[in-house]
């Protein structure tokens, strides 16, 4: 069931570039089907986006583009761009290389994280307790997404950044999906306290390891719910 629209980013300024446009686009498109407000098989209009952000079609066009490039959309000549559908046994194998992927991130940060960088992931954690604690799972979700990015980011391996990043688009969908088991949601915040105890004692092979457990586990409940709804 398609979920409400997400709040619409602050829009670019009238003298931006199409490109920088075009990117906006894009960032509110992939927020909408991460979110659910485009489920897996919907069609996305250029002429109703258009109007909707009152924009013309050739922003909307080059958006879509960057979308199919994500692995997020299918382009089609008679179904013009569908949100791609994923299998159960396809979440398992996504998250799998993810988990890898961030699993590594995760030991080289606990090696390598300076007293700057632990503040600030410990704000980021304290603000996604909060939005857990209040049943946010919007706020929740972006704040955990933003915990997950910086452990990539902060790593010091440009591999991992890049090779995540072009496999990650199509995994915030699941990972949102997920975290609406509330025994999953439970788990998932118990990883992450796990994984700042690991990066405060500098233990690599414990970051890395609940860091694997933690993706891991996420493809599994949402391959789990992606079987139940084909029941």
């Amino acid at each position: 069931m398609p979920q409400p629209l997400p709040d619409l980013p602050p829009p670019p300024p009238a003298t931006e570039s199409p490109t920088a446009i075009a990117q906006w686009v894009a960032e509110v498109l992939r927020n909408r089907i991460v979110k659910g407000a485009y489920p897996p098989g919907s069609r996305l209009v250029e002429r109703r986006i258009s109007a909707e952000l009152d924009l013309s079609r050739t922003p909307v066009r080059e958006a879509l583009k960057l979308l199919h490039q994500d692995g997020l959309i299918d382009i089609s000549r008679n179904k013009g761009a569908q949100v791609v559908q994923c299998s159960a046994e396809q979440a398992v194998q996504l998250f799998e290389v993810i988990a890898s992927l961030e699993s590594l991130a995760a030991e080289r940060l606990a090696r390598t994280i300076t007293p700057e960088e632990l503040d600030e992931l410990e704000e980021l954690h304290a603000r996604m307790l909060t939005f857990y604690k209040v049943g946010s799972n919007s706020d929740y979700f972006d704040t955990n997404s933003e915990i997950h990015d910086f452990v990539v980011e902060r790593c010091g391996n440009p591999v991992i950044h890049d090779a995540h990043k072009r496999l990650i688009a199509r995994a915030r969908y699941g990972r949102f999906v997920a975290i609406h088991n509330p025994d999953r949601l439970a788990q998932s915040v118990a990883e992450h306290e796990t994984l700042m105890e690991a990066l405060r004692s500098g233990d690599e092979a414990a970051a890395a390891k609940v860091w694997r457990q933690h993706l891991q586990h996420t493809g599994e409940s949402f391959a789990a719910m992606l079987e139940a709804e084909t029941r």
